[in-house]
């Protein structure tokens, strides 16, 4: 699906197809193409009408790349991640958005459907003055919007990460192994995206391109700065699901200490035990304890609550209780 707006005379409005005579030098429209589940009718599009280089193609027409910027001749080539949440509020989802920029083109592409893009969409058909500040103001929209759209779900991770710590330290019993390494990959997922897209963000800012003016370098300085912001909490929150892991995985081997000490001190224990009623027990003549007969079984159940209070009076002594 193609949707182009364009702006001339003062007003923005949504027209079927791209004029070629709009990208001729000397031309004043400013024109913003943004594509949907690319076919081969916007490879051509891409290709014929506006220029693109074909390795830019080969990008933008994939599925899924890693953020990044690179400079063609003519125009700016920039790869950033959208974020939608997952189902259920579990996770999340990234998809990636390319956009050509030039001096008075912006062209986006996209595999799945981008709130921001359709948001400012609308606003650029309510607003004439939003594309006719051209298309370095729109893609500035456009990716701060984007980055907004990260702070919700970092919330969410922040909130998943405070529940299962509470989980891990009140109810060490219950195991949270499998929710621990869903966030830790949710979290990974977060850092890998905004770690390389706040580099790219970063050359922006850094007034780095021709086609990004002074004035606009500033205002992506300002979305450089709360990309930083994700991406420090991005590595903290990795840092503290790693070490509640860890903390879960002390514990648990802390529970089977204490239960294979209680196990070693029974058997301890019960060890002399069976010798001496092994040794009373067999079919031969045993020397014979004052008393009757009936005496002999009382003074082996004296002779074992000796033993049994002794040792454990010697492992008291110890500290191994």
């Amino acid at each position: 699906m193609i949707t182009v707006l364009v702006h001339r005379d003062g007003q923005s409005r949504r027209v079927d197809a791209v004029d070629p005579a709009w990208l001729a030098p000397g031309a004043t429209e400013k024109v913003w193409a943004d594509i949907e589940l690319p076919d081969p009718a916007a490879r051509a599009l891409l290709q014929e009408t506006f220029q693109l280089h074909e390795l830019s193609l080969e990008d933008a027409l994939s599925e899924i790349h890693h953020p990044k910027i690179e400079l063609f001749d003519h125009y700016l080539y920039l790869i950033l991640h959208g974020i939608e949440a997952g189902s259920g509020g579990r996770g999340f989802s990234t998809n990636d958005v390319d956009f050509f920029l030039g001096d008075r083109f912006l062209v986006t592409v996209h595999q799945a459907p981008s709130r921001s893009i359709a948001q400012e969409q609308q606003l650029c058909l309510r607003n004439g003055n939003a594309l006719g500040e051209g298309p370095a103001g729109l893609l500035h929209r456009i990716v701060d919007m984007m980055v907004d759209h990260y702070r919700p779900e970092v919330d969410t991770l922040e909130e998943r990460l405070e529940v299962l710590e509470d989980r891990v330290f009140e109810n060490p019993r219950e195991n949270p192994v499998r929710d621990i390494l869903t966030l830790k990959r949710d979290v990974s997922s977060l850092r890998r995206v905004a770690l390389p897209q706040r580099d790219a963000i970063g050359r922006l800012a850094r007034r780095e391109f021709e086609v990004i003016p002074d004035a606009m370098a500033y205002r992506f300085r300002d979305v450089y700065d709360h990309l930083v912001q994700i991406t420090d909490e991005a590595i903290f929150f990795q840092d503290r699901v790693t070490g509640l892991l860890d903390a879960y995985l002390s514990s648990q081997s802390n529970r089977l200490n204490q239960v294979m000490k209680v196990l070693t001190v029974m058997s301890t224990i019960f060890l002399p035990l069976t010798v001496l009623t092994g040794l009373y027990g067999m079919n031969v003549v045993i020397p014979h304890l004052p008393g009757p007969d009936a005496m002999q079984f009382w003074w082996v159940v004296g002779m074992s609550g000796v033993i049994v209070v002794s040792m454990l009076a010697v492992f008291r002594w110890k500290d191994w209780l």
